[in-house]
């Protein structure tokens, strides 16, 4: 699979890079690396502590989301598969402390609710740079960059944000695909989360970038 990185023009359909803050980025990649852990597969904590009470986090979220409550968590662990994609009614914020790559596609493209992964497209971020990745981008856990090594990546949204998940009766067809607050999930038949009853709307391949690493 052909893996991109975030400076190529392509990434502009996806998200952007943020520029400046580079003493705040610095604190909380400090934070990231050493306060968090890289479990041998994927864990996600939505609020840490270690990172929601760093002076830098207070003050760049006035730039991020506009001065909005705003949650400072993390994605870290080991991934090399596709699995799921979703999508929020925000942008996501993301900021490695190792290198990742991010698996992403688009919500124009899915179709009466499935989306084919021959859509999906995979973004290289280097470590310490800091991107926002658009609403409109259907994204996922992180994937690893480098076979020998995991990821630790900063996953910074709407305050509340996958913190439990409403209970109100589904009246239409996207209602289903909601798994938690401000989540809508898509998943692979192959993936654990169908098997834990989420809407399966991936439909192809699986991705697995193991091989396209090093």
């Amino acid at each position: 699979m052909k893996i991109y990185n975030v400076t190529d023009p392509e990434f502009t359909n996806y998200g952007r890079i943020i520029e400046g803050y580079e003493a705040e980025k610095k604190a909380i990649v400090e934070a990231l690396r050493d306060k968090t852990p890289i479990p041998e597969g994927t864990d996600y904590v939505a609020e840490e502590k270690e990172l929601q009470s760093l002076a830098a986090a207070d003050k760049i979220t006035n730039s991020l989301f506009g001065g909005s409550p705003m949650q400072f968590g993390w994605c870290n662990g080991h991934n090399t598969k596709l699995n799921c994609l979703e999508y929020h009614r925000s942008s996501e914020i993301n900021l490695g402390a190792t290198d990742f790559i991010l698996l992403l596609a688009k919500r124009e493209e899915i179709v009466d609710f499935k989306l084919d992964s021959n859509k999906v497209k995979a973004f290289f971020c280097p470590a310490g740079t800091m991107i926002e990745v658009y609403a409109t981008a259907l994204h996922y856990a992180p994937c690893q960059a480098h076979k020998d090594s995991g990821f630790q990546v900063l996953v910074g949204l709407p305050k509340g944000t996958n913190v439990g998940c409403p209970d109100f009766p589904r009246l239409n067809t996207e209602d289903k695909l909601l798994t938690a607050t401000n989540k809508w999930l898509l998943a692979h038949a192959e993936a654990s989360e169908a098997k834990d009853g989420a809407w399966v709307g991936i439909t192809g391949e699986n991705i697995d970038i193991a091989n396209d690493i090093q």
